[in-house]
């Protein structure tokens, strides 16, 4: 019994090595046809040659981009992560250690140094989770994978490119198992797009202990996309009783005054500043906070257009600022759909006679009407919000 568990159990090892093997020489041969392709991309061979030494197939990365969990946590329980006591306090030693360096980079930029200095602890934890994952090997065997090849594979001539610029070592050259780099994160082709050599040592290096470039970089990413200084991201704000929900999501723009008409009110019971135009959102519903979010919402979410990352941006950067918690509690519990379920929720809202105009997953304009339609058919509060309970009352 013992020797033929032993065998058995070697010919699965030998079995696996063989896998393996044939995975490894499957993507040797990747890397061989797509050569000509980055050399008419501009890239030369000797710059090829030194970023592929010592490049290997990544079975993790292509495990983890298939197998991505989509649990979507509460947005209460999300907002205490993104800006919990500890990130908040850190954020402000950050704030005071890099004081000269912020005031630098506000100055230079026009990006409230606060909002950057969120995103840094958002996406890396200030410096402190980078990735250590060699890119080139992550993106190359992303692109082999072909499951998003062709995204991968234009991330891969953008970070060989970068290579060949100077701006880092190939051995220094690390990252997310994604290809997110540096402190703040950034994709290889936004990278090419938007860093800065702020330091002016003729690079710019995003991925060592000094912050200086990434920092700077994130700056003139979010000046790039329309950043007003001094806006706000959003106010958190207090609703009339009996308002009409009718006229939340971010297509429906106003002047806060506009809204003030409406008795829609700052939590400190006064009027919000004019800013300039807004749009009132309630993320979990009329049971939960409501915000009126100006331009530099959208900005953010240039960088990442979740929803949730928008608001733990700038709820993250004004603690910092030194603002205190929400005053309104989000629902307790209260999570966000799955994709199937809203897939689920877009086919049985059409059939029941409110046309989401498609159905492919994105709770988006259309699909809102569809809801408050629906929900005012049913003589409930028509906040559009896309719940789980508002998909188990259509089943």
């Amino acid at each position: 019994m013992y020797r033929r568990q032993f065998i058995t159990t070697g010919l699965a090892t030998l079995g696996l090595a063989g896998t393996a093997n044939a995975q490894a020489s499957a993507f040797a041969s990747w890397v061989a046809g797509f050569r000509p392709r980055a050399r008419a991309a501009g890239i030369s061979d000797r710059a090829f040659a030194a970023a592929f030494d010592g490049a290997q197939y990544l079975p993790d990365s292509i495990n983890r981009d298939r197998n991505q969990a989509e649990f979507v946590r509460p947005l209460g329980e999300y907002m205490a992560t993104a800006a919990s006591d500890a990130r908040v306090s850190t954020g402000r030693a950050m704030m005071q250690q890099y004081a000269g360096l912020l005031s630098r980079i506000q100055a230079s930029y026009g990006v409230d140094a606060h909002i950057v200095t969120a995103i840094w602890g958002m996406e890396s934890n200030y410096g402190a989770r980078r990735g250590d994952i060699p890119l080139i090997s992550t993106l190359a065997t992303l692109a082999f994978d072909g499951r998003r090849g062709q995204f991968f594979e234009q991330q891969l001539v953008a970070a060989l490119g970068i290579l060949q610029n100077g701006d880092v070592a190939p051995r220094n050259m690390t990252g997310s198992w994604a290809g997110a780099m540096g402190h703040t994160q950034f994709i290889p082709t936004s990278y090419e797009a938007y860093a800065v050599d702020f330091t002016g040592n003729g690079r710019r290096d995003i991925w060592s202990d000094d912050p200086s470039d990434a920092l700077a970089s994130t700056a003139a990413y979010l000046r790039r996309f329309g950043w007003q200084q001094g806006q706000p991201w959003g106010v958190e704000v207090r609703l009339p009783r009996g308002f009409d929900f009718e006229q939340t999501g971010r297509a429906v723009k106003r002047t806060p005054a506009a809204w003030t008409q409406q008795g829609v009110r700052g939590v400190d019971g006064q009027p919000v500043p004019n800013y300039g135009e807004a749009s009132l959102i309630t993320p979990t519903g009329a049971g939960g906070p409501a915000f009126l979010v100006f331009r530099n919402y959208e900005v953010i979410g240039r960088y990442n257009n979740a929803e949730a990352y928008i608001i733990g941006v700038g709820h993250l950067g004004d603690r910092i600022r030194g603002m205190g918690p929400f005053q309104t509690a989000f629902p307790a519990g209260e999570r966000g759909l799955l994709r199937a379920e809203r897939v689920e929720l877009q086919q049985r809202l059409t059939a029941a006679g409110f046309s989401t105009q498609g159905v492919d997953g994105q709770i988006g304009p259309n699909s809102r009407a569809a809801i408050k339609a629906f929900q005012r058919s049913r003589g409930m509060v028509p906040d559009g919000y896309a719940s789980v309970s508002l998909l188990e009352r259509l089943r």
